[in-house]
């Protein structure tokens, strides 16, 4: 395995390019930071991330975290002015390709790889980084026809330096992949945001974990996501058709009471979501949701992860819905399946509240 040899040059110090900064010095690879931004740099700086860099540098690798309307001039002017290899952290692949392609002669765009870490936060900027931002997360590697091989194993390095799983796929492919598991699923959590402004106080106070689950994600930069949406067009476009299309089936399905297509439908989404990659990336093992309620109080929470510790059984994911009437909040263990009842009888004989 390829490892990584540094200096590596970070171009944009946000939340990406500063989670890679501290993960690379974390494994003692000398880290050099530009960025438009001097103050961007001195916070990344000053958390660990890496030093500014000088003219007198000479990265072996650069990595381009940039904004989509910026990602083609940064890794233009990093082909050009360094020998390094170079890759990018940016959501689209094809169009900065392109883009790229018709600015540089065939040999400096060999050193060209892109990738895309599909990590990140409804947080921007340097101070919203983490060293463990990438852990266990898919980072896709997207060659092109002409990458060196060396480009593509820098590349490999960097990922797996930084905890991530990698995925290669083709840029178009890439694209597509995106365009379905985040693209859309973006704009359907701000179309359902979007009912929620303006909404009577008293509709809002019934606002559930499920209310907040499917929005969360609507909160992130809406200059950002225009610039994703814009470069992704074509994609994004294809699947908002068959999504109008199903949502006309359903509207007419609830509107003239057809059961069996509403059924079907609903069915659907739960064979959608057991589709989804798990822990260990394995969907096939069966999971199943236990709940406590727990004290707002200090410490109550490390307790109950305590007490599912010492009962011996491993919690996969966990939520917490407040109740905005009590000091109390619902905390959901995602258990698997097979110890659900004896998380729930053990839980019960310690005193704890749980909701059958």
């Amino acid at each position: 395995m390829t490892e990584l040899a540094g200096p590596v040059e970070i171009v944009g110090t946000g939340l990406l390019g500063t989670s890679i900064g501290l993960a690379c010095r974390a494994h003692g690879i000398e880290v050099l930071l530009s960025d438009l931004s001097a103050e961007h740099v001195r916070t990344a700086s000053g958390l660990g991330a890496g030093r500014a860099k000088t003219a007198q540098d000479r990265p072996r690798l650069v990595i381009v975290a940039v904004p989509p309307d910026h990602l083609a001039d940064a890794v233009v002017a990093a082909l050009s002015d360094t020998d390094a290899f170079v890759t990018d952290v940016g959501s689209i692949k094809s169009r900065p390709l392109e883009q790229i392609a018709e600015r540089v002669e065939p040999a400096l765009l060999a050193r060209y790889v892109g990738s895309h870490p599909m990590a990140g936060s409804e947080r921007s900027g340097p101070l919203a980084a983490s060293t463990a931002l990438f852990d266990g997360r898919p980072w896709a590697i997207t060659p092109h026809a002409t990458s060196l091989p060396e480009a593509v194993g820098a590349v490999s390095a960097l990922v797996n330096l930084c905890g991530a799983v990698p995925t290669t796929l083709n840029p178009a492919e890439h694209d597509r992949a995106v365009a379905r598991t985040s693209h859309l699923p973006h704009l359907a959590a701000v179309l359902v945001a979007g009912r929620l402004t303006g909404a009577p106080v008293e509709h809002l106070a019934l606002s559930g974990q499920g209310v907040r689950d499917v929005t969360r994600i609507a909160a992130s930069d809406p200059q950002m996501w225009q610039q994703i949406l814009n470069a992704n067009a074509a994609a994004v476009t294809d699947l908002l058709g068959e999504l109008r299309e199903r949502l006309d089936t359903l509207i007419d399905a609830v509107r003239f009471d057809q059961r069996d297509v509403l059924s079907e439908i609903l069915r659907a989404g739960v064979a959608g979501t057991e589709s989804i990659p798990g822990k260990h990336g394995d969907p096939g093992r069966p999971m199943r949701s236990v709940f406590v309620s727990v004290p707002d109080h200090p410490g109550e929470l490390a307790r109950l992860f305590g007490d599912a510790g010492d009962i011996g059984i491993n919690i996969e994911d966990v939520r917490i819905d407040h109740d905005p009437g009590r000091p109390v909040g619902l905390t959901e263990l995602v258990v698997d399946e097979t110890r659900a009842d004896d998380l729930l009888n053990s839980l019960e004989s310690r005193g704890w509240t749980t909701h059958r």
